[in-house]
């Protein structure tokens, strides 16, 4: 399973990440996750939201750059070790991470661990195998 994630452009400057917040919540979008990656110049908002083909259409329509990515998401003990255990899987099985961020889910002592992999449905299969939990979009929107 992959879950959408969008991606938005912004400007390093003052209230770029204001507009994009406040266009979301005025569209009542609700962001789940999110990391933001940046240089001098510009940076990359990733966010796990409830309605990305929507959150999409609102940001292009206020003049923002944006695009959707699909993810894999797995959910993990909240507890020491728990994000190396995944890792080790991963290594070992020579999958490679682009990127990744982390957020709590609200209902339970777990994590969730988002990740961008170089081959996504060969993470999906390794992760299944070791008996990883590979979390949906429906889950997300239900967190």
């Amino acid at each position: 399973m992959k879950v959408t994630q969008v991606s938005v452009f912004l400007e390093n400057k003052k209230g770029r990440l204001y507009d994009a917040a406040k266009i979301l919540g005025d569209a009542k979008i609700d962001i789940k996750a999110l990391t933001i990656a940046e240089n001098e110049d510009f940076g990359v908002l990733r966010m796990i939201v409830n309605k990305p083909e929507e959150a999409i259409k609102v940001l292009k329509i206020n003049g923002l750059v944006a695009s959707i990515t699909e993810i894999v998401a797995v959910e993990v003990e909240d507890t020491p070790g728990g994000l190396s255990a995944v890792l080790k899987v991963l290594i070992e099985n020579n999958v490679n991470i682009e990127y990744m961020y982390a957020f709590v889910e609200k209902s339970a002592d777990k994590a969730i661990l988002v990740f961008r992999f170089d081959n996504p449905d060969k993470a999906i299969d390794i992760l299944t195998k070791n008996n990883i939990r590979v979390v949906g979009k429906k889950d997300i929107q239900n967190l």
